[in-house]
């Protein structure tokens, strides 16, 4: 069995020897990564076991992922709740790995998914459904005195608009098992670039590393927590804490060079948030469609609010009903955006907006475009917001 860190607890249970070199690092998804690498800084290089634009669900790892995978020393990874692969691929591939799953981070936050058609109507001071906040349930972790777990000066918690109706499979990112939702339901095809789960990946072996690569090919049911919990930067700030006293423990040598790295990189994370939050004014208040329901997290944390979401789940493209309620909430005038992805087929935002006369705009929670690196996180989270602020100032 794979060394998963319960992340409130000590940091204990890593290798008793201490490493010569700073320690092997792998991590699942570009921003965890770039995280990863704002904490390494000088000292090493991260590895990403999935490439840009490929979806976290049913991946099939190419040789050189899985050498990577096997000869880590620490795993940083968002958590089963978004690729339940990986957890099978550490246990058969990286058993002497330590596993961190960021998603469990005391005082992280953590949001209910959601599953109707409708979050909320503009204008409303109530949302169409209740939800929770859920700051990971562990007891508290020591970052060693250094406040990693910064927040905005907003602490916009208190309007998180999430459901206690748990949300099927609103996987995140590229989904490929329904990329391509358009009007003619496309099931099973990917339209996502060099990825689909039935055939073989370019470089990859005839073994498809079964051992590691298994799983449901419709991804997996987002019918507890939310994943895409990258996309509030102040579960980036707690992240940045837990990885520099994880490659402490590591590494104790380059432990205060982690540490200030850390500290560097939440407060540029903090000034940023403000400066997004700043910038966001505008959105507040206003109704907006997206393709599928990835950014209560990001909704949460600068207090806006998305009036529904077209995808209804990973594998099944939205039905009728769903799409004729997303329609009269739109030709009822209270949209101001419709928000498609990169990842999937536009067909529908398109129908949608040109229907009514409402603007559509791309809007990519993983930064499809973006090289992976130390920028990454940051310039996502900008790319996002002005995404946004941008197809509202088109109206």
């Amino acid at each position: 069995m794979i060394r998963s860190i319960l992340l409130s607890s000590t940091l204990s249970i890593l290798p008793a020897a201490l490493l010569a070199d700073p320690p092997k690092v792998v991590t699942d998804i570009a921003p965890v990564h770039s995280l990863v690498a704002q904490v390494l800084g000088d000292l090493g290089e991260a590895d990403l076991v999935l490439r840009p634009g490929a979806s976290p669900h049913g991946y099939a790892m190419r040789p050189s992922e899985a050498a990577a995978l096997q000869a880590a020393d620490v795993v940083f990874w968002i958590g089963p709740e978004l690729t339940p692969w990986l957890e099978r691929a550490m246990d058969g591939l990286a058993s002497d790995a330590t596993s961190v799953p960021l998603i469990d981070a005391d005082g992280a936050i953590r949001l209910d998914s959601r599953k109707l058609a409708v979050f909320k109507v503009a204008g409303d001071d109530h949302d169409a459904h209740e939800g929770r906040v859920d700051h990971a349930d562990h007891e508290g972790h020591d970052h060693d005195d250094h406040d990693h777990g910064g927040h905005d000066d907003h602490d916009h918690e208190e309007h998180a608009d999430h459901d206690d109706h748990d949300h099927e499979g609103h996987d995140d990112h590229d989904h490929e098992d329904h990329a391509g939702h358009d009007d003619h339901d496309h099931e099973g095809h990917d339209d996502h670039e060099g990825h689909d789960d039935h055939e073989e990946h370019e470089g990859h072996d005839d073994h498809d590393h079964d051992d590691h690569a298994g799983h449901d090919d419709h991804g997996h049911s987002h019918d507890g927590i939310d994943p895409h919990a990258w996309l509030d930067p102040q579960n980036g700030q707690v992240w940045l804490g837990v990885i520099a006293d994880v490659l402490a423990d590591a590494d104790p040598e380059n432990a205060a060079t982690y540490r200030a790295n850390a500290d560097a990189a939440v407060a540029e994370l903090a000034a940023l948030t403000q400066k997004l939050d700043a910038q966001l004014e505008p959105v507040r208040g206003k109704g907006y469609l997206v393709y599928h329901d990835a950014y209560q997290y990001f909704e949460n944390r600068f207090d806006i609010q998305a009036s529904g979401a077209i995808a209804t789940s990973d594998a099944v493209s939205p039905g009728a009903a769903r799409l004729n309620e997303l329609r009269a909430l739109v030709e009822a005038e209270q949209i101001g955006c419709i928000f498609r992805e990169p990842q999937f087929s536009a067909s529908l935002t398109v129908a949608l907006a040109d229907g009514a006369g409402v603007p559509s705009a791309e809007l990519d929670p993983v930064g499809m475009k973006r090289t992976p690196g130390a920028d990454f996180y940051a310039g996502l989270l900008t790319d996002m917001t002005d995404q946004m602020t941008g197809c509202f100032e088109q109206k």
